[in-house]
């Protein structure tokens, strides 16, 4: 399965639920993601087909390593981009929804680059 933003969108959320909850179910990433449920289902079935989630006994969902990592990656990229919008005083409202959508479409590269740059300008970085 290609890694897409809805592919990235799914596995961050179930980083997310799992941080905040410790069990992710299929029904905490349809209220998570504001998605309907067979679609969640759907995904999810994809997702297992992919190797990046699977599902225990209990029927929670579980990230694999592969998912752990794209997940993570996701993750941090959007918690970096959030602080860094509202540190230039964006909203926080605003800053969380552009960050959605930056965290997919900036380059490995350009991502890297911007966090190097913030990290020798902030001044948490001179603490």
């Amino acid at each position: 399965m290609k890694q897409t933003r809805s592919v990235e969108d799914y596995l961050e959320a179930i980083l997310m639920i799992e941080e905040q909850k410790g069990i992710v179910r299929s029904v905490d990433v349809a209220a998570h993601l504001n998605f309907s449920k067979p679609s969640v289902s759907v995904a999810m079935h994809n997702l297992e087909e992919d190797g990046s989630v699977k599902r225990g006994d209990d029927g929670r969902l579980l990230l694999t390593e592969k998912g752990r990592a794209i997940a993570e990656q996701t993750l941090a990229r959007h918690r970096f981009l959030t602080s860094f919008l509202e540190e230039i005083g964006v909203s926080p409202e605003v800053a969380e929804r552009d960050a959605c959508g930056m965290e997919h479409s900036l380059s490995a590269e350009t991502f890297e680059l911007l966090r190097k740059w913030h990290d020798s300008v902030s001044p948490k970085a001179e603490s």
